[in-house]
């Protein structure tokens, strides 16, 4: 059920008095940080507040209270990297409804736990897969053999139409229609919904979608002209990593002619320029990376006290390559707050790497007396802290090569490093970020 015709401004109404019982109106709140940073107004609408922390409880809620007596006899079945599962757990015990939820098997346990909390005795978890993609798949083969109902977490008109409605809880919040709105993109079903509200009761409203890196399936399907499969994606973001955009999500963007931020992955000369100002009504789609993201999930939790998920902060760390003028009032959705503190690990070591700071490196040590000390003295920089030292391998008599983490006191510390180590007697090779090595020894 993708149509988009059947997704409307109207629609978005109706669905905000059916899920009025179960969805608060989450605060807008004024972020003096971001703001002195980035220039304009910048507030933050806390989706992250609702009783499953994120907002897709919205489109899980009016999807399944639309549902007919036999429908929800038979049951409903959902697939989601985890803020959808909670909706629908959340829902189904509100209902008595019998779910079926698929995970990936890399979801955080925080948010199965939280799953298996919202639904109690009404939901069965099962993990299968390691994406979004491949849950989905095992949902739909359970749908067909029981029948029972399938709550699609975004291309589905009924579940876009309730994402909508934070559009229309953002114009009721301020006293004039906002300059710009930055959401962040998974599957596309909340920026199409919001993308539709916005079309007829703010349509001079700016609207970016914020794609992660390692997952831009909406930018893919705007260059090729269609929903296209990608390859290999990065599930870090994992309320975003979603290998095909919806049909719905991309046939919204595309009606609003929505440009596409350059790529590297994209074909040359299919893109525009990134940081360009936008016209009134305009609508574009970036990227950013996952290291980027890490470094704003900190800032978020350090400065302002707001634990988001991953996904919940592509908004807010898109706004470093948006133009944004002084007087603009901006709104940035913190879509989710689902995170994982046994992740925070990985977060500070994104961050490190994204900002310079964290190097690693294959070092060759000759098996003498005296070649660790030399590279401490010779090599480390007095600001530099070795914070991984592994032997990687023990059979060679005449050297060892070790990986050796290495971070710095800033940025600007890895070329004297560099020379230091060119210096040296030591062969050393960096690992770059993203290669296989990397990744393999990383």
């Amino acid at each position: 059920m993708t149509d988009a015709a059947t997704l409307s401004p109207a629609a978005i109404d109706d669905a905000a008095a059916r899920i009025a019982p179960a969805v608060q109106v989450s605060p807008l709140q004024i972020s003096q940080r971001l703001s002195d940073r980035f220039g304009g107004h910048v507030y933050l609408k806390r989706e992250d507040q609702q009783a499953v922390r994120s907002y897709k409880i919205r489109g899980a809620y009016n999807v399944m209270s639309q549902l007919s007596a036999d429908e929800l006899a038979r049951g409903v079945v959902a697939a989601s990297a985890g803020n959808h599962a909670q909706g629908v757990a959340y829902a189904a015990r509100q209902m008595g409804v019998s779910a079926r939820i698929y995970v990936p098997t890399n979801t955080p346990k925080q948010k199965c736990d939280r799953i298996r909390w919202h639904g109690g005795e009404f939901v069965e978890l099962i993990a299968i897969g390691e994406t979004y993609d491949a849950a989905a798949a095992a949902a739909l083969d359970d749908v067909a053999r029981t029948g029972a109902s399938w709550i699609h977490p975004f291309d589905d008109p009924r579940t876009a139409a309730g994402q909508g409605t934070i559009a229309r809880e953002i114009l009721s919040q301020l006293p004039s229609p906002p300059d710009l709105v930055v959401v962040p993109i998974g599957g596309g079903g909340c920026i199409a919904g919001i993308a539709t509200y916005l079309s007829e009761h703010s349509p001079s409203t700016r609207l970016v979608g914020v794609e992660p890196t390692g997952a831009v399936s909406m930018s893919a399907a705007l260059v090729e002209g269609g929903p296209v499969t990608l390859g290999e994606i990065d599930s870090f973001v994992d309320g975003a990593a979603v290998r095909r955009i919806g049909e719905l999500g991309y046939r919204v963007l595309a009606g609003r002619r929505a440009g596409v931020a350059a790529h590297p992955d994209l074909p040359a000369g299919s893109t525009v320029r990134p940081g360009a100002s936008l016209e009134a009504g305009q609508t574009q789609v970036l990227h950013v990376d996952e290291g980027a993201i890490c470094s704003e999930m900190l800032d978020l939790y350090q400065d302002d006290g707001i634990v988001a998920e991953p996904a919940g902060t592509l908004a807010i760390t898109a706004l470093e390559h948006i133009h944004i003028d002084p007087e603009w009032t901006v709104v940035c959705l913190v879509s989710g707050g689902n995170n994982d503190v046994s992740r925070y690990g990985e977060i500070i070591e994104r961050s490190l790497v994204h900002r310079g700071l964290k190097h690693y490196f294959l070092v060759n040590f000759p098996q003498e007396p005296g070649a660790l000390r030399r590279f401490l003295d010779d090599v480390l920089g007095p600001d530099d802290d070795i914070t991984l030292f592994e032997y990687v391998k023990r059979n060679n008599r005449e050297t060892g090569a070790a990986l050796v983490g290495i971070e710095l006191g800033t940025p600007a510390g890895l070329s004297p490093l560099l020379a230091r180590m060119d210096a040296s007697r030591l062969s050393c090779d960096r690992l770059e970020p993203g290669s296989a090595a990397y990744r393999y020894l990383t």
